[in-house]
């Protein structure tokens, strides 16, 4: 079996797959305790991998970005509360990282006046929630260094002694 299908609309579990050149049965020597079967069902879409399929992949396959995915796409409670990342350059993570950074230094004394009496007012509710959504950018730019990170490690462009 080749280790490239041909089929159109390939997943990210199949796209991560065959990123690394692995076929379903090297994958599965990869991971271990996934069978090429069980692989298949997952890059078919006939079943949803479960987490711990997941964290298996993003490591075999050294795809950061596939917890993040499957937190944002198919998990409920990650849908409601994380924000998908890409892979991005670390001079573009920086960049975003610092703008987020200094948008926040902006806002930080109206976030304590508005948070001093430990309600937010009607008033104050605009000012609160244009606050939340630059903490919400700050978080997706973390997210994005956590993300580069990873990658950097995974790929050997970090030197783990340090």
């Amino acid at each position: 079996m080749g280790k490239r299908s041909v089929r159109e609309n390939k997943n990210v579990y199949q796209l991560s797959r065959e990123g690394r050149d692995f076929t379903r049965e090297e994958a599965s020597e990869a991971l271990v305790f996934l069978s090429p079967e069980r692989i298949e069902k997952i890059e078919s879409g006939r079943s949803a991998p479960h987490p711990d399929e997941v964290l298996a992949m993003e490591r075999a396959y050294r795809n950061p970005e596939l917890s993040n995915w499957f937190c944002t796409h198919e998990c409920p409670i990650g849908m409601k509360y994380e924000q998908e990342v890409r892979l991005q350059s670390l001079a573009q993570v920086t960049v975003e990282t610092l703008a987020a950074l200094n948008a926040m230094d902006e806002e930080k004394n109206r976030l304590i006046a508005i948070s001093v009496d430990g309600r937010v007012g009607d008033a104050e509710r605009e000012d609160f929630d244009r606050i939340l959504g630059k903490l919400g950018a700050l978080d997706r730019a973390i997210r994005s260094m956590q993300i580069w990170l990873e990658h950097a490690r995974q790929s050997g462009k970090i030197d783990e002694a340090e």
